[in-house]
């Protein structure tokens, strides 16, 4: 019987209503495996709470904690669980396929809409089909089990706040699902993956910007004493305001000059970006420091600069860190 460590967060799975009328994280990690009794058929199970937060207060910091905890407890177990509130679930996966790389073992991230201390609510079926898919075999790596799909880390975006199918894999195939309990797998674990590696270094000095129609260029420099990235939301495949000779690549430029990194991504949910494309990219994409984020998600575009920026000073390397595709990030 394999051996899977439960390491408990916080989230809605785990709220109870409080006295103010809102839901609040209020039950352990032992609580959690006691309303999924059918866990304990299926392998053992040691449960940590690691912290209690709603997920909007789930950051860098918190990463840290996880990737600390499954690098102490790596070679004690078959794999990991860990029970996350929705919010900000995307960006810890993410966040987790960078600091722990080529992983033979699965790190599965799951919650819930409702709580589970609600009779009828889709999270006993999302945490047993979380532990389905850590004892199977062929399971690897990060992945997000929810709705009865797995959903490779760097590939998982939010896009439902209410509905029970919150998730959906971007651009990219699920890595398994499930009909009623039964598992059906589509990609298995790489054959020959080389020996997992963790990372705790984060730099969270990532500033992202969405453009607006006539938004003002001199929000730029006000951001320069304090971020050493700028990711930018743009239109369609990609583009700046006034192109070449407007306001904003001038002070994009000046962005650049100073040492630091641009990397501009799209506002459209699919298909990524190219500023090889119109006249109002192309220029851009030629500055130094100016970088594509193609097509990842925007929550693995501002993760790995994270991740990236934690790992070095230079530039360059950062660079390369970025360009470089991990766990599927890039197509």
């Amino acid at each position: 019987m394999k051996k899977i460590l439960l390491l408990a967060t916080g989230g809605t799975i785990a709220s109870k209503p409080t006295a103010a009328g809102g839901l609040a994280p209020a039950i352990t990690s032992e609580e959690l495996l006691s309303f999924v009794p059918e866990l304990a058929k299926l392998c053992e199970i040691d449960a940590v709470q690691l912290f209690s937060l709603d997920s909007t207060n789930v950051g860098p910091e918190q990463w840290q904690q996880l990737v600390h905890a499954i690098r102490q407890n790596y070679d004690a177990y078959d794999g990991f669980v860990i029970a996350h509130g929705t919010d900000t679930m995307a960006y810890t996966a993410a966040a987790l396929s960078y600091m722990i790389q080529n992983s033979a073992k699965p790190v599965v991230l799951t919650g819930s809409q409702k709580s589970i201390y609600n009779r009828d609510t889709d999270a006993r079926n999302n945490l047993y089909r979380a532990f389905v898919y850590a004892v199977s075999e062929g399971a690897w790596g990060v992945q997000l089990v929810f709705d009865n799909k797995v959903i490779l880390g760097t590939r998982a975006r939010k896009t439902r706040t209410r509905s029970f199918d919150a998730f959906s894999s971007i651009d990219y195939p699920e890595t398994a699902v499930f009909r009623d309990t039964r598992l059906i797998p589509f990609l298995r674990r790489p054959a020959d993956l080389p020996p997992v590696q963790f990372y705790e270094q984060l730099d969270p000095a990532v500033f992202v910007l969405r453009l607006v129609p006539g938004m003002r260029a001199d929000i730029i420099p006000l951001l320069a004493p304090h971020y050493r990235a700028l990711v930018l939301e743009s239109f369609g495949v990609g583009g700046l305001p006034g192109g070449e000779q407007g306001e904003m690549f001038a002070e994009l430029r000046r962005w650049c000059d100073s040492g630091r990194l641009a990397v501009f991504t799209t506002q459209v949910p699919h298909e990524g970006c190219d500023l090889a494309v119109y006249e109002v990219g192309r220029a851009v994409g030629e500055l130094p420091g100016v970088l594509e984020a193609h097509d990842m998600t925007p929550e693995a575009v501002a993760v790995k600069l994270m991740w990236a920026l934690g790992q070095t000073q230079d530039r360059a390397e950062v660079m390369r860190l970025f360009e470089t595709p991990v766990e599927v990030d890039i197509i």
